[in-house]
């Protein structure tokens, strides 16, 4: 592994672990799967699994520097689809941006699928992404996800 490769994994792992002290913070169950990014073939793990009130939030944990277009591979979309469908939760790419942004949650439903196959989240979509706080308030029934989901 190179050195620019691992300092990448180092920097997601954080993030990873900064999601999961926010969530907790707010009230969630919350942990972080060990094994996600591993080389198990088989294996549908998210990067984070949290729950409150009985509902299941699962998420792949991307970080950006600023806002721009980012792009999922769809086995990654996979994993997570097929865990929250599994355990009855909502899936979502939970970005953090890293210029002062903060994190924002957007759907798996609303991406935007490549001609390759693979996803991306649009800038648009990014922008309309939902906050920590209006993630706890879907965890907290104070606002249905379908508010955020339709176009």
């Amino acid at each position: 592994m190179s050195r620019n490769s691992a300092k990448k994994r180092r920097t997601g792992f954080q993030q990873e672990r900064e999601l999961v002290a926010k969530l907790w913070k707010l009230g969630f169950a919350v942990m972080r799967a060990p094994a996600s990014g591993a080389k198990i073939i088989r294996a549908k793990y998210p990067d984070i699994v949290a729950i409150k009130n009985g509902k299941i939030f699962v998420f792949e944990v991307k970080t950006r520097e600023k806002p721009s277009t980012i792009y999922v591979e769809s086995n990654q979309v996979d994993k997570i689809r097929e865990f929250s469908k599994r355990a009855g939760g909502k899936a979502f790419i939970a970005v953090k941006i890293r210029n002062g942004s903060g994190w924002r949650f957007i759907p798996i439903e609303r991406l935007e699928q490549t001609p390759r196959g693979n996803y991306r989240v649009t800038l648009d979509e990014l922008k309309r992404a939902l906050t920590l706080n209006e993630l706890k308030n879907i965890a907290d029934d104070l606002r249905p996800l379908t508010d955020f989901i339709q176009a």
